[in-house]
């Protein structure tokens, strides 16, 4: 009984998620080739991450008893514990950024407008997402867009592991501007790819609840089966492929290339079993998982 209220805390208090991003973001120096950033980014990344899904998910359980499910109800039974959570971790954030910039204040200006105003978008795109964020500013937010929804969140989550950790890094060793460098927009539009895919797998559990609030996403519009055969696995083959002559072009080793096409085999496989009804927990161990595994495989690849 006690494993099962670890797992449930794990998963649904977004821990599992902070792993995750942590997990992209040191993969992403190390296929980068670069070193690690302080703990301190990490730990800032991974109570970000956990912050920011944990009060989406519980302002809207509080906002839509209708779409009552096992993860609703976790947060409406632990409503107390969340709000010390998220008080903790809020403290935590502030702590972090005090320690983690100060003395690298001198070197803001010696990064590239570009590369804040970049940042500064992907930071958007992630506030503007759920419109539960901001529960007095009305009915809106990026979420609305169901078939935009999937590539919103997948540019976000690739901003925030393969590009913030590179600004962190040129601000750590100023006058490198590797985030201009082809090379991690290479990365980044990897990640972006992948995890868009990931998001459009993710949303089959809620098909029903979207198609009954006449939110479009892919599944709504086509179907599970169209949306998995023309959509999903042409673009995992597509993501894979590109990858594959990416690395041809780089001639990068065998040992390289299979462990970073390993997500992709395991991503085609994944989707193939999606006309099974699954379990939240199952969405969010397995299919978000693949991010994991993802991460796993590329600091592997390189080593």
């Amino acid at each position: 009984m006690q494993i099962a209220r670890f797992i449930k805390g794990f998963f649904y208090g977004n821990y599992f998620y902070g792993i995750c991003a942590v997990a992209l973001a040191i993969e992403c120096s190390v296929q980068l080739s670069l070193p690690l950033n302080s703990i301190l980014f990490y730990l800032l990344l991974f109570s970000i991450t956990v912050l920011y899904y944990t009060h989406a998910y519980y302002i809207e359980s509080k906002r839509s008893p209708i779409q009552f499910n096992d993860r609703t109800n976790w947060y409406l039974n632990n409503q107390k514990w969340i709000e010390k959570s998220q008080l903790t971790l809020t403290g935590i954030i502030f702590l972090l950024l005090i320690l983690m910039l100060n003395g690298l204040q001198p070197h803001f200006t010696k990064i590239s407008p570009i590369s804040w105003i970049i940042l500064a978008v992907f930071l958007l795109l992630g506030a503007g997402y759920y419109k539960s964020l901001y529960p007095k500013w009305g009915n809106w937010g990026l979420r609305g867009h169901g078939l935009l929804k999937p590539l919103i969140i997948g540019a976000t989550w690739a901003g925030m592991v393969s590009f913030a950790p590179v600004i962190f890094f040129d601000l750590s060793y100023p006058g490198r501007d590797q985030s201009l460098e082809s090379l991690t927009w290479l990365l980044l539009l990897k990640n972006w790819l992948f995890i868009s895919i990931l998001c459009m797998l993710f949303d089959f559990k809620d098909y029903a609840t979207d198609a009954n609030q006449e939110l479009k996403t892919w599944v709504v519009k086509f179907g599970i089966r169209k949306t998995l055969y023309w959509i999903i696995l042409p673009m995992s083959i597509i993501s894979m492929t590109g990858y594959w002559l990416f690395t041809l072009h780089q001639s990068f080793n065998a040992h390289r290339i299979l462990f970073n096409s390993i997500p992709y085999l395991l991503l085609i496989t994944v989707s193939a079993l999606m006309y099974q009804r699954k379990s939240i927990l199952y969405y969010l161990a397995i299919i978000d998982g693949l991010m994991l595994a993802k991460a796993i495989c590329g600091i592997i690849g390189m080593n």
